[in-house]
């Protein structure tokens, strides 16, 4: 059984890579029993998706007061975290 640490460790992973079947599992499984790990897990679902969706909107924003090429530049970097 996962301990809450492990299972943080392995949500945040899971955001990267692709996990072994056992760690699918194990992560899974203590979700379902752990209320605090399971709204850790969609926290860090909903920060991702954010920030992958800032990079789509960030170039376009006339209110970010950048130069043109840092805001393509922080764009990429972004887009290419996803």
């Amino acid at each position: 059984m996962l301990k809450c640490k492990q299972a943080s460790q392995l949500s945040s992973r899971a955001l990267d890579n692709k996990l072994s079947l056992r760690e699918f599992f194990a992560l899974k499984f203590h979700l379902l029993i752990c209320e605090y790990c399971a709204r850790f897990s969609q926290q860090l679902t909903a920060l991702n998706i954010a920030i992958s969706n800032a990079g789509k909107t960030i170039e376009g924003d006339t209110s970010i007061r950048l130069p043109r090429g840092t805001k393509n530049t922080i764009a990429q970097l972004l887009n290419s975290q996803q």
